[in-house]
């Protein structure tokens, strides 16, 4: 979906955020960094910023009002028009990450303002405008040797070009309707986390192939474990079996048919009706709608089986992976103890 093989890095200027709270401020700077580095460096830097984003999963910029009053937005679209004002709003780039910079825990760190030519997303070629911050800083060992062995041993603090704590690609493409926008958020799991995605870019999901199969799944799983029990009594591997079969459809199946999946992997009646129901409701509570059929995403499917558990676990003695026939496991109680037990069929011990 996204092609990085023939791009170009042709503008880069760096500046740095202080967390607004804590009035840190702003360093500013007017110098192109690639006329700092040499080829070899280029190369790292060019793996550093795009190397992250391997994901389908993207977003457009939005507005409560108006999509032009968007500030990013904004900028990229001045830079896309012409490419002289970059390093200007590059700066007013960082001044406004800076503004939403005003939660206690923001980290302070470099902005990294980058303009890339040929980049490739869905077929098309396009320049990309990448805002990547670093947060986090680690520390190297420098050791350097002479004639005799040994000279100086020495630590360096310093960015890890293997890691990008925070980034997105702003591509050249459906403009009309908010770009197409890539993120990377590496850092932040409390209440500062959501100020990248949300305060600083305002970016919602694109409603594509990888969209809907994600919500999809999701949707599923909340079915299974949470609804599923409050209408019928159900075990917990007829529970796991029907969270199988959902990630195994998506798996076999380029397209999604949701009359096939529903008979599929409910098969009852009771089932299909109640889960039917249960789509129109969560549809409603979440803004989220699809198609009744859409090309299925093989890395959103990937990335959703990851947390559709399969695991049955028994007090704290024993867990039971189930990963295929639901029948080959029953479930009784032990007349004598009144302890519950499961038997497992099988063929071959492993």
């Amino acid at each position: 979906m996204i092609d990085f093989s023939e791009v170009r890095l042709t503008e880069l200027n760096i500046h740095y955020a202080g967390n607004k709270h804590k009035d840190e401020g702003l360093k500013l700077s007017d110098r192109n960094a690639l006329h700092e580095i040499g080829d070899g460096d280029e190369i790292t830097l060019l793996k550093y910023f795009l190397k992250p984003f391997t994901t389908e999963e993207l977003y457009a910029f939005t507005h409560t009002s108006h999509i032009e009053m968007n500030e990013v937005y904004s900028f990229a679209r001045s830079i896309f028009e012409d490419n002289a004002r970059f390093k200007d709003l590059s700066k007013d780039i960082c001044r406004h990450l800076y503004d939403c910079s005003d939660h206690p825990k923001i980290k302070a760190g470099e902005v990294y303002v980058a303009l890339f030519k040929d980049c490739n997303i869905n077929n098309q070629t396009v320049d990309a405008l990448g805002i990547f911050k670093s947060e986090n800083k680690d520390k190297f060992i420098n050791v350097e040797f002479n004639k005799t062995g040994l000279s100086k041993i020495s630590f360096m603090e310093g960015i890890d070009p293997k890691h990008l704590d925070k980034g997105c690609l702003i591509f050249n493409s459906l403009e009309e309707e908010g770009f197409e926008v890539a993120i990377i958020d590496n850092t932040n799991r409390g209440g500062e986390a959501q100020y990248w995605r949300d305060d600083f870019l305002c970016v919602k999901p694109r409603q594509n192939e990888y969209y809907n199969t994600s919500n999809f799944l999701k949707m599923c799983k909340e079915f299974v474990v949470t609804e599923l029990p409050k209408q019928f009594e159900v075990a917990k591997p007829d529970q796991i079996g029907l969270l199988n079969r959902s990630v195994e459809f998506f798996k076999k199946n380029e397209t999604m048919d949701t009359a096939s999946f529903t008979e599929e992997v409910f098969e009852e009646p009771a089932l299909i009706n109640s889960f039917e129901g249960f789509v129109q409701q969560y549809q409603r509570e979440n803004d989220f709608s699809f198609t009744e059929d859409f090309e299925i995403s093989t890395s959103a499917v990937k990335k959703q089986s990851r947390v559709f558990k399969s695991v049955l676990k028994l007090d704290k003695n024993f867990h039971i992976y189930i990963h295929g026939d639901r029948n080959l496991i029953e479930r009784g109680v032990d007349e004598l103890t009144g302890k519950k037990f499961y038997k497992i069929y099988f063929e071959e011990e492993a």
